[in-house]
């Protein structure tokens, strides 16, 4: 049976492990396990990122920005393309939603107020009689999230680190002041830091390690391809409702990405589409859209994985020496990558985060032993 050793072990190779791990490797030996025979399988790889400038609650919205700069110009080699294109959101807004429309006026950055006439220039498509209102927040970019993940998994090779695919584990225990995890196939990896970034399975890893669940809730989120002529949508803006019931963006330029938004509780499996959602994602769009669907290109479903309090999770577990939480990400992960997984690290290293504005009350918001229910 191969054994080898590290300083810190990384289970989950999405984008939270492949950040963490990439962070990580500059400091420690690290080694990155992911189940699946390719990294992101699960959540990442189904994701249709938006870095957006309002991002959420204190905590998402400080990461978020901290990644922007990474996002925008990263290192020299990290991709072969920028990782960010512009791609402004727009706001449809019906008559039954004009005070959800009023609340995002008054509550979010960049967002201004158009005509219905202008987002019908914008979009074409738009139903005449739908919109009663419109609005156009600006500064928000889509990411290329298949180069975020591999320049991330790159860096942790460059640094010395350990990819090991196909590796699911079978056995996590506390032996002599390391962490043991051994995976299918055999192989030991022991290290006296184990990071648990396994998304939806971040539980049912902590169960394995013998440490408290958190009750983390994966929940599906479902998106079809369609083909939108005769409308060119390149150019098109992010369209959603301001009650977030549906949305669609550009796809690989000539295809539109079509979702219901669906937020549905699961169990963490290799969720696939469901018929109904499919069909739900059709119908929003064309009470918005005049766009004939004949039939869809392409569908899937991925999950996005919350705590029970929708907070991030990211620290030391309340019990179980070295072993520290990086889950509940939700639909904020790709956008707070390079952020979170650099906090992850200075986590870890017992480094005072300084680089991070207002990291005291950040690390207080997403500790995961908030969940302790021995804490009074």
């Amino acid at each position: 049976m191969e054994s080898e050793h590290f300083d810190a072990l990384v289970i989950g190779g999405g984008i939270a492990g492949a950040t963490a791990a990439a962070h990580l490797a500059a400091d420690f030996r690290v080694a990155l396990i992911e189940a699946e025979a390719a990294a992101g399988y699960h959540t990442t790889g189904r994701s249709a990122a938006l870095w957006v400038a309002n991002a959420g609650p204190e905590h998402e919205l400080g990461l978020a920005e901290q990644s922007f700069g990474f996002l925008d110009a990263p290192p020299a080699g990290f991709a072969a393309h920028p990782i960010l294109t512009r791609r402004d959101v727009a706001f449809a807004v019906p008559a039954a939603q004009r005070d959800v429309f009023h609340a995002i006026l008054s509550g979010r950055r960049n967002v201004r107020e158009i005509s219905v006439a202008a987002l019908q220039a914008l979009i074409p498509a738009l139903r005449p009689g739908y919109a009663v209102a419109a609005a156009l927040e600006a500064g928000n970019y889509d990411i290329d999230v298949a180069a975020l993940l591999q320049g991330f998994l790159r860096q942790v090779r460059a640094r010395g680190g350990v990819v090991a695919l196909r590796s699911r584990s079978q056995l996590i225990e506390r032996v002599g002041g390391r962490w043991r995890v051994e995976v299918r196939g055999g192989a030991v990896f022991r290290a006296p830091v184990l990071v648990n970034a396994a998304g939806a399975w971040g539980d049912a890893v902590a169960e394995q390690a013998g440490i408290p669940k958190l009750g983390l809730v994966p929940k599906r989120r479902t998106a079809v391809v369609i083909d939108p002529a005769p409308f060119a949508v390149a150019e098109w803006p992010r369209l959603y409702d301001p009650a977030r019931s549906w949305y669609c963006k550009p796809e690989a330029r000539t295809r539109l990405m079509v979702s219901p938004a669906d937020a549905t509780p699961s169990h963490a499996h290799d969720v696939q589409p469901e018929e109904m959602d499919i069909a739900v994602a059709v119908a929003r769009m064309q009470q918005v859209l005049d766009i004939p669907v004949r039939r869809v290109e392409h569908a899937w479903a991925g999950l996005r994985t919350f705590t029970p309090d929708g907070a991030f999770a990211f620290g030391a577990a309340a019990e179980g020496e070295g072993f520290f939480w990086f889950v509940g990400q939700g639909g904020d992960g790709i956008l707070t990558a390079p952020a979170a997984g650099r906090l992850l690290a200075d986590m870890v290293a017992g480094r005072a985060p300084d680089w991070l504005p207002g990291a005291a009350r950040i690390v207080a918001a997403i500790d995961p032993r908030r969940f302790d229910r021995r804490t009074p």
